[in-house]
């Protein structure tokens, strides 16, 4: 019974060619075994390396394959610091360290903890969610050294002052530099600006002319996820401005939110009040409690995100006195803002 449910998967086309190019993707990665997890993946930068294919493929290579040591925690504090944690981790140079967080939007993301930039692309460290750490050699056999490592890792990541022992930082595991894959788009410009030098000039033209609101957008290209396509920008304040976030607000809201969606269908928006998500709007209305002065926050979430500045702006509206202008036209009807 078991079995027949374990392959049940493969019993149609759809789900036999998910599991093949599954089984490919892990056996490319395992190719890598003498790097680290976090960055084989961040260097990746795969659409298919969802959630869930990457905890299989950590379960699979970290745990069964390599006999990684674990240990894990849910976070007693909110940690902000990912930058100072990296530093910390850095001179860690006698274990491997894999990072597993599971963002309550995004999912399961890795990381390796050594590396800022992949780092960060967890965002805020929330309150009460699940944080594993993973300790190995990468291949050689583990001890209880690396035990040690990922019980003490768990403990800087909860914010105790921890001084680890010789063995743990003198090795061969230093910070390698990573760098993505360049995306077909990217590519395909980079062989367009080999051309002509009249279209190249053309190029480098244009670029200057794009060049100011591509800046204003660059914490948002900077907050990178590890782990598959899926990026989340940090929280965005907006604040009300009207006495009260009335029911106006809150359809305006809702109206600037669809259009932004209608325009880029694969990106998500989310909603914060007090640090707590909001997944209906209209509970900002019916609580009472918005009123001038406080912030509401949101981010975006998703592949190719763009046009932030431009959302938050059109929020920031919606949030005052001249919310009507986003009332306008038919009940069902879908603006065109972005």
């Amino acid at each position: 019974m078991a079995e027949n449910t374990n392959l049940e998967v493969l019993s149609t086309r759809a789900g036999f060619n998910s599991a093949v190019r599954h089984i490919k993707k892990t056996m490319e990665i395992a190719e890598n075994s003498g790097s680290n997890l976090g960055d084989i993946i961040f260097e990746m930068d795969d659409e298919e390396l969802t959630s869930n294919r990457i905890g299989l493929i950590l379960r699979m290579l970290l745990v069964d394959k390599l006999g990684y040591k674990s240990a894990s925690t849910n976070l007693n504090a909110v940690v902000n610091d990912l930058p100072g944690l990296a530093k910390e981790f850095s001179k860690w140079n006698g274990v491997d360290l894999v990072a597993a967080y599971y963002h309550p939007e995004l999912g399961l993301l890795i990381a390796n903890p050594k590396v800022a930039e992949e780092l960060e692309g967890f965002g805020q460290l929330r309150k009460r969610e699940i944080m594993v750490m993973y300790a190995g050699l990468q291949g050689k056999e583990t001890n209880d050294d690396c035990q040690k490592a990922a019980d003490l890792a768990i403990k800087v990541f909860e914010g105790s002052k921890v001084t680890p022992p010789a063995v743990l930082t003198k090795g061969s595991f230093t910070v390698k530099k990573v760098a993505k894959k360049k995306s077909p788009s990217e590519t395909k410009v980079v062989k367009t600006k080999a051309g002509s030098g009249q279209a190249s000039k053309a190029k480098a033209a244009g670029a200057k002319t794009s060049a100011a609101p591509v800046k204003k957008e660059t914490a948002v290209v900077q907050a990178k996820a590890a782990g598959g396509p899926s990026r989340m920008t940090p929280r965005y304040g907006v604040r009300v401005q009207n006495e009260l976030f009335h029911n106006g607000n809150v359809e305006a809201w809702k109206k600037i939110i669809a259009s932004y969606r209608a325009k880029n269908p694969s990106l998500e928006v989310f909603i914060y009040y007090e640090n707590e998500r909001i997944l209906d709007i209209n509970s900002l209305f019916k609580w009472g409690k918005v009123k001038h002065g406080t912030i509401i926050e949101f981010a975006v979430a998703g592949s190719e995100i763009q046009d932030v500045a431009k959302l938050q702006r059109y929020l920031a509206q919606g949030a005052s006195n001249m919310f009507e202008a986003f009332l306008k036209g038919p009940v069902n009807s879908v603006l065109n803002l972005f």
